[in-house]
This record gives structure tokens, C-alpha cells and sequence, in this order.
């Protein structure tokens, strides 16, 4: 039970966005409750032990780390840490009848005799050095506004300093650049998958929402590097949750909020436990949800499109390409059907109403760069974590019947990895107290289910670019408007990956939200 009747601030939902709001306010001397639907915070940012009598605790939801400033961590004291991983991305092909494929990583030597073995000149390296130098300046100039007031687009614009890069990546979309600026068919694949991330869309969308996607992926920590969390993802929600309470904010858990009701300047939370005042509500969930809590229409429908596995396995498998380690090649982004083509072709499937033939997806291996996740059996006998998230797979082919289409969805990725391995995936996994196997899977719809995501999207709607757009007028506007987390309501904000620079495991929309109640007062 809430020990108190009213509150400075009320955050709806444990998620780590709504824990870093909890954690800067309740700092600042702010008495703050956070009301959460579950039974324990994290939203999707958890660690589970996710297969019966097995001492592995797998990051079930989200499993990297890139968009966490390293502000949010050094201000809130987080016991926190991630580990880079020495591997970015291995692609296998099949070049003139034999298997081969694309290492990027140990070391810049490496990579440029990678993609000479591969097309055979040093031209399709060379542009990816430009590429990644151009996104690499972007990501050093935009990753530090997230956590600053908005900004207008034409500021924006002018920290970019940069008008060809601007226009290639926020004016056009993005499948224009990509293949400009590269000619191989697996190097264009390997570049658009960070546009796709639960982001349904194809190269040349006029709505640029995977120009949007892109941007985010290759912003994160001013770098663009994904990081694996230590521990797992519920090391960094157990942290929040834990700086939260030191500095004295309330948790309920097992509590779901059923409705909000305010007047602009006080309001009122009811939960299932009662109903408690509040000067301001943080809303840590998506739009949808605070506009059934608020009794106010919806807003557009959204949609995920991805399908996420977790396994155990007793071992790596081997590849059919013998010319690269399995431990180097799942220690990064293993990519599966993801060359350009395939990707194109798996999105015209999907918008056409069914599963595409060849799934594309990728993969990566936890227990490689961090194996404290596992118990100490388990990495004694060689056991390895496997991660695998799916592409193009859009809610509506699931409303029909989900588990069924899940599961073959599911069976045709694995199909799929197995054309580039020299055994059966299926004899590599492990089986759990009950004899089953290691394996568990989600749709979009099983998102949506458990953690609330609309449609099973990770983003809670379509990202946005990290500008004010020009009707918001957001720097010359209110606090709420200005930071980024404004609603209809001046004393109800969206603290969640909903709000503008929301998405992804970043505490930013949290900090943000938490800026506005210190700014006001």
C-alpha cells in the first residue's frame, strides 16, 4: 500500500524510464510513488529464468545497450556497467557455390581483408568507412541534445553542420543513400537492418520512419556502438529501482492503475489499491494506455513487426563457413536473410499478408562478451545464450491465430539459420528440468499481452526525429513542450519510449520528464 495520500509526483509504470524520473526526483527531495501493473519493475528491460531448473537468467525483452547516456548513469550513481563487444556483425553468403561471409570487427585490417575476400576490391570497404565516419560525426553532435531541451529542426540542422549528410538522412529516404553510396547486395542488407529494428518499412518508405530508426541506431553513446548490459538488462533496471528507493521514492508493485483524472494544475491516480493525489503524473506506458487511463479517444493504431527468441544451448554449432569461428561469429550481430533483396522481398511478403518465405533476422550470443548470466555448471560445461530477433513479422498476421502463426514462424527462421550451419540448430539446444527445450519465442501480439507494448511496438508508436516539429513550437513553449514529454494535460507527462527521443533502453524520455517537474517547481 502507498504510505502516503498525495505525492509530488506519481509515476505510472516501473519500466526504467519511469524508474530514472523516480530516481532524479526523488533526489532532488520530491516525494515520488511509483505504481506498477506487475509484480516486479522493469518493464521489458528484465533478466528472466526463463527455462524450468536452468541456473541461466536471460534478458527475456530488450538485450542491449546503446542510447543510456553515461550522464543518467554517473548522476544517479548507477552500479552499472556494460561490456563492448570485439565483434560488430558477421553475414554469411554463398559466393560462386561456396559458403563464405562478412566479418566486421577485430581490427580495421580485418575487416578491409573481409570485404576484399568478399567483392573482391577494396571499394565496398572504402565507402563503408566513409559511411560509418559520417554517422559516427552525426552521433557525436546529436546524442548529447537528447538530454537537453528540444531542439527546433533548424538548430538541429545547424549542429549537424553538415547539409549533404542532413539531406541524405532526414529529407530522403534512406534506401537512396544506401544504395548510392554501396554495390554489393549483403554490405547494402547489413547497413539497412538497423533501419528495420521492429520498424516495419521498406528502403524507400516516403514516410521515412526508417530513416527514424536508423538514426537512433547509429546515434547511441555518440558512437553507435551496442553494448552488451553486465549482468544482464535487469542489472540496469535492478540498479534504477534500487537508486530510486535510497533516495526515498515509493514502489508498489502488483498495483495496476485503472484511471487518472486532473484538472491541469492537481490530480488524482487510481489504482487498484486506492486513489492517491498528486501534484503531477509521469506516464511510463504508451500513448494508448494514457489515453484509456485519462477516458479520452485513442490515438492512431501501432504496430510492431518482430518475433523474439531466447535459447540455451550446450554448445555453439558449427558454420558450413569454416573460415570463421563460431565464437567470433555469434559474438556480434549474426545476420540471417538480411541481404538487400531479401529484405525487400520479406517486406513485400509480409505487407502482402503473409509470413515471408526466407525470415530475416539476427542474432547474438550474451554469454560470449558477458557470461555472469550463467551458473557456474553452465559455463564450466560450455553452454552459451543465443538471442534472436526477427524482422518484418507485423502484428496483423497474427491476429488470426497467433500461437499457430508463431510457431511457424519461428520454425521457418530456424530453417533458415540452419542453411548456414554444418549441423541441425535444433541438436544444439539445451532442455530444461522438464525435458523440454531451451527455446521460447514472442510475437508482437505476445508483447503487447505481457508488457503493454501497442501492437507489440518497442517504440510505443512510430520514432520521431529529435526536433521540435514547426507546430509544436516547442522552444518558445511550455516545459512539457520544450523537453519533449508534453500531453494534452500541463501537469500529465509522457515519461515513456512514446515521448519525442523516446525508445529503446535510454532513460532519456525519464530524465526528461523528470526535468520538467525540477524546472517548474
Amino acid at each position: 500500500m502507498p504510505e502516503r495520500t498525495s505525492y509530488d509526483a506519481v509515476i505510472v509504470g516501473g519500466g526504467h524510464n519511469g524508474l530514472v524520473a523516480a530516481a532524479y526526483l526523488a533526489r532532488a527531495g520530491r516525494s515520488v510513488l511509483v505504481l506498477e501493473r506487475l509484480d516486479h519493475t522493469g518493464g521489458a528491460a528484465v533478466s528472466t529464468r526463463a527455462f524450468a531448473g536452468v541456473d541461466a537468467r536471460l534478458s527475456r525483452y530488450s538485450y542491449l545497450v546503446s542510447l543510456l547516456p553515461s550522464k543518467i548513469v554517473q548522476d544517479l550513481g548507477l552500479r552499472f556497467a556494460v561490456r563492448k563487444r570485439t565483434v560488430s556483425s558477421y553475414t554469411p553468403a554463398v559466393r560462386d557455390g561456396r559458403p563464405t561471409g562478412l566479418l566486421v570487427g577485430g581490427g580495421e585490417a580485418r575487416t578491409r581483408a573481409a570485404f576484399a575476400e568478399l567483392t573482391g576490391s577494396d571499394r565496398e570497404f572504402t565507402a563503408w568507412q566513409r559511411f560509418y565516419g559520417s554517422t559516427q560525426r552525426l552521433a557525436e553532435r546529436v546524442f548529447p541534445t537528447l538530454t537537453e531541451p528540444l531542439p527546433t529542426r533548424a538548430a538541429l540542422r545547424a549542429t549537424v553542420d553538415d547539409d549533404a549528410l542532413w539531406h541524405a538522412l532526414f529529407e530522403r529516404p534512406l534506401g537512396e543513400l544506401v544504395e548510392e553510396t554501396f554495390t554489393d547486395d549483403l554490405v547494402r542488407g547489413v547497413v539497412l537492418t538497423d533501419a528495420l529494428i521492429g520498424t516495419f518499412a521498406g528502403a524507400h518508405d516516403p514516410s521515412l520512419r526508417q530513416n527514424r530508426c536508423f538514426l537512433y541506431h547509429v546515434i547511441g553513446g555518440g558512437t553507435g556502438d551496442w553494448d552488451v548490459p553486465i549482468g544482464g538488462m535487469g542489472a540496469l533496471t535492478d540498479a534504477l529501482a534500487d537508486a530510486a528507493r535510497r533516495a526515498g521514492a515509493e514502489i508498489v508493485t502488483d498495483c495496476a492503475v485503472t484511471g487518472i483524472a486532473t484538472d491541469g494544475r492537481s490530480a488524482e491516480v487510481t489504482c487498484d489499491q486506492g486513489t492517491v493525489g498528486a501534484r503531477r503524473v509521469l506516464v511510463n506506458a504508451a500513448p494508448r494506455e494514457l489515453a484509456r487511463l485519462l477516458g479520452e479517444a485513442p490515438p492512431p493504431p501501432a504496430e510492431g513487426a518482430q518475433l523474439k527468441v531466447n535459447m540455451l544451448l550446450t554448445r555453439l554449432p558449427r558454420l558450413r563457413d569454416t573460415g570463421v569461428d563460431p565464437r567470433e561469429a555469434f559474438s556480434g550481430t549474426f545476420h540471417i536473410a538480411e541481404g538487400y533483396r531479401q529484405l525487400e522481398d520479406a517486406y513485400q511478403q509480409a505487407a502482402s499478408g503473409g509470413l515471408p518465405v526466407s525470415p530475416p533476422s539476427e542474432i547474438y550470443c550474451h554469454s560470449l562478451t558477458d557470461p555472469s548470466i550463467l551458473g557456474a555448471d553452465l559455463v564450466r560445461q560450455g553452454y552459451q545464450t543465443l538471442t534472436l530477433f526477427g524482422l518484418h513479422a507485423p502484428a496483423r498476421l497474427f491476429t488470426a491465430d497467433n500461437d499457430a502463426t508463431r510457431d511457424r514462424l519461428l520454425a521457418a527462421t530456424l530453417a533458415e539459420l540452419d542453411t548456414h550451419l554444418a549441423e541441425p540448430l535444433a541438436g544444439c539446444l539445451a532442455h530444461d528440468a522438464d525435458g523440454r527445450p531451451c527455446i521460447e519465442a514472442r510475437s508482437p501480439l505476445d508483447l503487447d499481452r505481457e508488457l503493454g507494448l501497442p501492437g507489440g511496438n518497442i517504440f510505443h508508436r512510430d520514432l520521431a526525429f529529435p526536433y521540435a516539429e514547426p507546430e509544436d513550437d516547442a522552444a518558445e513553449g511550455t516545459a512539457p513542450a520544450r523537453w519533449g514529454v508534453a500531453t494534452t494535460h500541463p501537469n500529465v507527462l509522457l515519461c515513456g519510449a512514446g515521448a519525442v527521443r523516446g525508445g529503446g533502453v535510454s532513460g532519456i524520455p525519464g530524465h526528461n520528464a523528470a526535468m520538467v517537474v525540477l524546472e517548474e517547481g
